[in-house]
C-alpha cells in the first residue's frame, strides 16, 4: 500500500525536530482515532472531531504535542476538523508523546490523502479506501504499532 510521508523524507533515528518536514523513524504505538463521523468500522477507540479539537504544535506551550479541546494560548496548533477530508480519519502516531520533549516534533498523525503518495509535513497519509481497510483490521488488544523509516536505518538502529 502506498503512503505519503514527510516532504523531506524520514529523519534519522532520534533526529526529528519540529518543522523539519520529516517523518520520524522508529516503531510507534497507534493511539486514538479522531473522525468527522458519528461512527467508524473499527475496534480502535475513536472520538468524533469538533471545531474545538486541536493538537498543540507550539514548542513554547505547556501543552506541546498534546490534544486540547477549546481555547488555548498556544501560538500554533493543528485544527483537527479541517475543511478538507485529510483528517476525516486521523489516528495519533504516538511519537514524542510520553515523555514529550519540546522541539522534537509534534502532531504526527496517520491520516488521509487523495492518492496515497502525496507528501506531508511529517505524518503518514494513505487513501480513504486503504484507511478503511486498516481501521477494520486494527485491534487494540493486539497493541498495534506502526514501523516508520527506511529499511537500512531501521535494521541498523532498531531492535525489531
Amino acid at each position: 500500500m502506498q503512503a505519503g510521508i514527510g516532504e523531506n523524507g524520514f529523519a534519522p533515528i532520534n533526529e526529528k525536530v519540529e518543522g523539519d518536514g520529516k517523518s520520524p523513524t522508529g516503531i510507534f504505538e497507534l493511539g486514538k482515532l479522531f473522525t468527522y463521523l458519528d461512527s467508524a468500522d473499527t475496534k480502535m477507540a475513536f472520538q468524533k472531531t469538533t471545531a474545538e479539537d486541536k493538537w498543540i504544535d507550539d514548542p513554547e506551550s505547556e501543552n506541546y504535542n498534546r490534544y486540547l479541546q477549546g481555547e488555548t494560548d498556544a501560538q500554533s496548533y493543528e485544527n483537527l476538523l479541517l475543511k478538507s477530508d485529510a483528517y476525516k480519519y486521523c489516528m495519533v502516531i504516538e511519537y514524542n508523546t510520553n515523555p514529550v520533549v519540546k522541539g522534537k516534533g509534534s502532531a504526527i498523525f496517520f491520516h488521509l490523502n487523495k492518492t496515497g503518495n502525496e507528501s506531508t509535513a511529517g505524518c503518514v497519509a494513505i487513501t480513504e479506501e486503504n484507511m478503511l481497510r486498516v481501521l477494520k483490521w486494527l485491534d487494540p488488544k493486539s497493541n498495534p504499532h506502526i514501523i516508520m523509516g527506511n529499511k537500512d536505518e531501521l535494521l541498523s538502529g532498531l531492535r525489531l
